[in-house]
Order: structure tokens, then C-alpha cells, then sequence
């Protein structure tokens, strides 16, 4: 069996008997919880009451778990058994703080059936009293102890008593053994003290006698200087007295013109105040102005935020735009990537939007100036402001201290001066604000203005792409026709050599000297797009050496070998000219021919034909034949004036 005490203290018990009066003693109130393991675990709250003036007095509670069921339904408790006696210790310690007041809030109620408390049942009750009726917070019924465990509750505090005697003796005889120590220890002391004593008085007699010869020989000598110190002081005295009189005569006089003076300030003091007065009226009239100006700055700033809501709809709608359009002007930029005239347009187009910048950059600096200027004039307003409220304050301390009868109306502005600097916070308060705001302004409608710059590039960009595309389209088509002009005229020529009996045998191709000699005339056309070193390798669709007769009605592909004399002139010339292939379309066959969009590029390195017929032409007949070319291009080819920056001429 383990017991643990949880409590045990002296409480103030009120008791309770019939034919007996209400009396308080102090009871001593323990609380023990025994735990048994053999044969069951449980456990036992012992409760047990007891008194030190009378040992005899005993009462006991042994409540266990299946009891303390029963107490709870009885007396409706929300509280588990663990818990209890946590709960009941502190029902008890609200009772040991009320026990010094007249009238306590928490009291402990013995009551007993019988006339004493000796042999009878009693009822220990928690009571809370209230102005209403006193509530029962909890009832326990103890019964009284037998012989038997009086007898043991006797032992047990004969234990008790016994061990504390003989731990109070152990104490004792320490304390004994420590003190002999000191005493012996203060004797030796003493008695070496004493020595010392002895020592010190004689030398200190030896002193005192040869100090008081030496101070009765100072005394008398500081006796005659102090008279002499004495008759000087006299006269100094009354020298100052003189002096004084003669001074105090004159500060009377200087006091007199003084007041005087202050009379006549003081009147011109109260024509100030009067007109401060004034003064602060006209400022009060400002003041109210100035409040319906910020009312209806107030109201800017909402229907300004209003507009920059819908301002930043239409913004987020442009950037989807804007998107949409980067995606296709992406895909324009990859089809015309190496073009110069980008390029330039691109620098117009920044030395435009550096040009609308410096415009930005002035229109805010006068925005800027506009907002000095307001800035300034709030804050003469404020100085002015500041310069009344230092004057009135001036005032208000002269009146003080000459008049006493102006106090009232001295309250009365100082009231007025706390509602001024209250409105001048507010007046700070929405300038801050309006500056918030029309920085905000500020910010958003530079973004406007950047994305408005962008979509307008953008737009340009597109409607450039859109016009270059529109005159290469035409340049190709009309490339389209001079090449199969030039190619029907060929296949008649080549028709016409082909039906005469000296060359019946060549039908299969032609000589590479003829050759050359056809190609030279299509060199040397004048025409004014890039050429290729690798042409004369190329195979072109509708130009092939006949092989048959029956190819020769078909519309047979000639191929043109040229010499590599001629195509080192012409890499000489220029060593880095694109290729240019034509797919013309044939009549009779239905092959598409024309420029792919590959060769339609710019190129840096491009040469116009113009100068390869100047180099590669031996005949005149060639160059009537590139001037009648020439007098051949339509007339949209010439009207546009994209073509001469891909085709310079």
C-alpha cells in the first residue's frame, strides 16, 4: 500500500451543533491518496480532519472510486475521480484566503446531528455565499474515529513527534558545537584586540597632549588674525552699505521708467491681439476654403481611380493585342531577318520615340513646376499659419502675466489654436494623399504611353511587312513572265537550229561554245535581281537540250553547262551572290515556275546584272537585246519602290 499526502493545512471550520452555539476553531484538513496493487489496483482518497489543541477530535472520509460514483449522481458533480481532489483542494484554499475578511465568501460548515461532536456522524459542507442564498458547492459525511484509530492516529503523530525531537536534537547539538567554536574563537580574538587597545590608548594620550600644545598656540595666533580680519571687514561693510543705498536709489528710478515703458507696450500689446484676432478670423475663412478645395480634390482623385480601373481593362485587353501581334510580327521577322531597311526604319522609329520621350520628359517637367508652385503656395498658407499661432502665443504670455482678467477669453483661443494645428494635420494628411495619388497618375499613364508606342511599332512594322510582301509579289510574277518570254524565245531558236540537216546528228545536246554564247545575252539583260555564282551548274526546268524529235514537241529541258573561265569571272566579280532559281510555268506541260521565298531575302553581298553585262558581254547585239528587256517591265514594277532594295538596278 502507497500513500501519497496531497494536502494538510490548518482551514477555518465553522461548527454546527443542536443545543450548541456557532463557534470557529481551526481544523487541520489532510488529504491522502493509498493505491493497493494486491489483490486489485485501486485506489482511495482519505480524507481526515483533526485538531492540534485537542488530539482526541478525529473524523475520516475514505471515499473510493465506486463510492465517489454514488456522491456524484447525488450531488450532480461534473468532475472525474482523478480529478476531485485537485477540485476539493481548491474549494479549500478559496476558504483559507477569505478567513480574514468580515464577511467571507467561501466558508467550511461542520454540522453534527447530536449535541456534541463526540461519537456522531458530522457533514463537512463548502458553502459560497451570495446576496441571494448561499450555495452548497459540496457535502462529505465524516464519521467519527473508534478507540482503534485513535489509538493509531495517536502513534502516528507520537512518530511523528519522535522523529522531529530527535531531528531537533541532532540540530541542537550542532548548534552547540558551532558556537563553542565561536565562543573560543571571540575570546582569542578578544584578548588580542584588547592588546591592541591597550596600545592605541597610550599612543593616542601621547598625541592628544602634543595636539592640544600645538592647536592652544594656532588658536591664539587665528584669535589675533580674525580681529584683524574683523576691523578690515567693518569697513568693507560699510563702504558696500554705501554703495547699495547709491544702487538701490538707482534701480527704483530705472524700475520706475521701466514701468512706464511696459504701460505704454502694454497697450500697444492689446491693439496686436486685437488685430491677431482679425487675423485669425480671415485665416479661419481660408481654412473652410481651403477644406471644400480638398473635398473636391477628393473627389478628382475617385473619378480618377474610376478611369485608371478602366484605363487598365483597355490596357490588359491592348497587351492580349499586343501578344497576338508579337506572335505574327516573330514569325514576319524569321522570314525577313537580314533586311537593311528594317534596320533604318527601326532607327527612325527610335529616333521618334526618343523625340516623344524628350517631349514626355519636358511635359512632366512643367507637370513638376505646376506642383512646386501649389506646394509653395500650401505652404506659405502654413507659414502663415505658423506665423499667427507664434504671435497669438506671444500674446497670450504677455496677457498672462499683465492681465489677469483676460483668462477666459486666453482659453477660449487656445481652443481655437488646437482645432487650427488639428486642421493643418488634416490639410498635411490630404496633400500626402493627393500626391500619392497623382504619382500613381503619373506611373499609369506612362505605361499608357509606353504600351500606345509599342502597338503603334508594332502596326507599322506590319502594314511594312505587308507592303514589302506585296511588291515582291509582284516583282515575281513579273520575273515569272520576262523568264518564260525569254525561255519560249530560246525554245524556238533551239527548234529552228534543230530542223536543219547539217546539225540532225546533235540531237541529243548542245555544244558548251553555243552554249555560251546563249547564255551570254541572258547575263547580260539588264535585268535587276541577285544571281548566283553556282547558275551556270544550275539546271533550270524549262530549258534542256533536245534528245529527240519526239522531246522537241513536248517542250524538252535544256541544260547550260558554262566554262570555268566564265565562272571565276563572274566569283571575281562578286564571290558571295545568292542563287536564284526560276520556276516558270510551261503551257503545254503545266510546271509551276517562279522565285522560291528563300531567295527573296536581302542579301549584303547582292550585285545588280547590270554590272555582270557590263563585264560578261562581248557583242552589241546582247546589249540591244538587255535594252529592249528593259523598255518591256510593266509599269507596276516601276510605280513600287520596294523592288530597287532588293533588285538595285
Amino acid at each position: 500500500m502507497a500513500t501519497e499526502t496531497l494536502f494538510s493545512q490548518l482551514v477555518p471550520v465553522q461548527v454546527k451543533c443542536q443545543a450548541c452555539e456557532e463557534r470557529r476553531i481551526n481544523v487541520r484538513v489532510s488529504i491522502e491518496l493509498q493505491s493497493t496493487t494486491n489483490p486489485i489496483h485501486r485506489k482511495d482518497l482519505v480524507v481526515r480532519l483533526t485538531e492540534d489543541s485537542d488530539p482526541f477530535f478525529l473524523y475520516n472520509l475514505v471515499i473510493s472510486e465506486e463510492d465517489f460514483q454514488s456522491l456524484k449522481l447525488q450531488q450532480s458533480l461534473l468532475v472525474d475521480f482523478s480529478a476531485f481532489p485537485q477540485r476539493f483542494m481548491d474549494l479549500l484554499q478559496h476558504c483559507i484566503q477569505e478567513q480574514n475578511k468580515d464577511i467571507p465568501r467561501f466558508l467550511l460548515q461542520l454540522v453534527s446531528s447530536g449535541s456534541n461532536l463526540d461519537h456522531t456522524p458530522a457533514f463537512l459542507n463548502v458553502v459560497e455565499t451570495n446576496p441571494f442564498k448561499h450555495l452548497n458547492h459540496l457535502s462529505l459525511k465524516f464519521l467519527p474515529g473508534n478507540d482503534a484509530e485513535i489509538k493509531k492516529f495517536l502513534a502516528t503523530c507520537l512518530k511523528c513527534v519522535k522523529e522531529e525531537k530527535l531531528v531537533l536534537q541532532q540540530k541542537l547539538s550542532k548548534t552547540e558545537e558551532d558556537l563553542t567554536r565561536q565562543l573560543n574563537y571571540t575570546q582569542q580574538s578578544l584578548s588580542e584586540k584588547s592588546r591592541e587597545l591597550d596600545k592605541l590608548r597610550n599612543e593616542w594620550t601621547s598625541k592628544t597632549s602634543s595636539l592640544t600644545n600645538k592647536h592652544s598656540q594656532e588658536l591664539t595666533n587665528e584669535k589675533e588674525k580674525a580681529l584683524q580680519a574683523q576691523a578690515q571687514y567693518q569697513q568693507q561693510y560699510e563702504q558696500q552699505k554705501r554703495d547699495l543705498e547709491n544702487l538701490h536709489q538707482k534701480t527704483v528710478q530705472q524700475l520706475q521708467n521701466r514701468l512706464k515703458e511696459l504701460e505704454i507696450a502694454n497697450k500697444d500689446l492689446m491693439e496686436r491681439r486685437y488685430k491677431g484676432d482679425s487675423t485669425v478670423r480671415e485665416l479661419k475663412a481660408k481654412l473652410s476654403g481651403i477644406e471644400d478645395e480638398c473635398q473636391r480634390t477628393k473627389q478628382e482623385v475617385l473619378s480618377l481611380r474610376r478611369e485608371n480601373a478602366t484605363l487598365d481593362a483597355e490596357c490588359h485587353e491592348k497587351e492580349k493585342q499586343v501578344n497576338q501581334l508579337q506572335t505574327r510580327v516573330a514569325v514576319l521577322e524569321q522570314e525577313i531577318k537580314d533586311k537593311e531597311e528594317l534596320v533604318t526604319r527601326t532607327k527612325e522609329v527610335l529616333d521618334a520615340t526618343q523625340e516623344q520621350k524628350a517631349n514626355l520628359e519636358k511635359n512632366t517637367e512643367k507637370k513638376q513646376i505646376q506642383i512646386g508652385k501649389l506646394e509653395a503656395a500650401v505652404n506659405s498658407v502654413s507659414a502663415e499659419l505658423l506665423k499667427a499661432n507664434e504671435i497669438i502665443k506671444k500674446l497670450q504670455g504677455d496677457v498672462k502675466t499683465l492681465m489677469s482678467k483676460l483668462k477666459l477669453k486666453n482659453t477660449v483661443t487656445i481652443q481655437q489654436e488646437k482645432l487650427l494645428a488639428e486642421k493643418e494635420g488634416k490639410l498635411q494628411k490630404q496633400q500626402k494623399d493627393l500626391q500619392e495619388a497623382e504619382s500613381s497618375l503619373r506611373e499609369k499613364e506612362q505605361e499608357v504611353c509606353k504600351l500606345q508606342e509599342q502597338l503603334e511599332t508594332t502596326v507599322q512594322k506590319l502594314e511594312e511587312s505587308k507592303h514589302l510582301l506585296k511588291t515582291n509579289e509582284n516583282v515575281i510574277t513579273w520575273l515569272n513572265k520576262q523568264l518564260n518570254e525569254i525561255q519560249m524565245t530560246r525554245k524556238q531558236e533551239v527548234l529552228g537550229t534543230s530542223t536543219s540537216p547539217s546539225n540532225t546528228t546533235s540531237r541529243t545536246g548542245i555544244s558548251p561554245h553555243s552554249m555560251v554564247d546563249s547564255r551570254i545575252p541572258f547575263l547580260s539583260s539588264g535585268l535587276s535581281y541577285p544571281i548566283s555564282p553556282l547558275l551556270p551548274f544550275q539546271s533550270f526546268p524549262d530549258t534542256v537540250a533536245m534528245k529527240s524529235t519526239n522531246q522537241q514537241a513536248s517542250g524538252t529541258k535544256v541544260q547550260f553547262n558554262m566554262q570555268p573561265q566564265e565562272t571565276n569571272r563572274c566569283s571575281d566579280l562578286q564571290p558571295r551572290i545568292p542563287v536564284l532559281i526560276s520556276h516558270s510555268t510551261n503551257k503545254e506541260n503545266g510546271e509551276n515556275m517562279g522565285l522560291e521565298a528563300k531567295y527573296l531575302k536581302k542579301r549584303e553581298d547582292s550585285i545588280p546584272l547590270r554590272g555582270l553585262s557590263q563585264n560578261t558581254s562581248h557583242s552589241t547585239g546582247h546589249q540591244k537585246s538587255t535594252a529592249l528587256i528593259k523598255t518591256q517591265i510593266p509599269s507596276k514594277a516601276a510605280a513600287t519602290s520596294k523592288p530597287s532594295a532588293y533588285f538595285p538596278g
